[in-house]
């Protein structure tokens, strides 16, 4: 993806800020929301098999997937 990217500098040469197309703009939240997504399913999914494996270790008795449905 290719943005049209302009800068705006201080008196000093310092770049204060960034201006870019609205529809860029758009195009590039669309890409974030889409990251941010794709690491939230990710944590999660870590999370998840992190609590498989520590109910492994355990005596406990463990849900069947069928008793967990039946919750909902």
């Amino acid at each position: 993806m290719k943005i049209a990217i302009q800068y705006l500098n201080d008196s000093n040469g310092k770049t204060q800020a960034v201006q870019l197309p609205l529809s860029d703009w758009e195009k590039v939240l669309d890409k974030m929301k889409m990251y941010e997504q794709s690491l939230k399913l990710k944590s999660d999914l870590k999370e998840a098999f992190a609590q498989v494996n520590k109910m492994k270790k355990t005596k406990h008795k463990k849900q069947t997937l069928n008793e967990f449905l039946d919750e909902l």
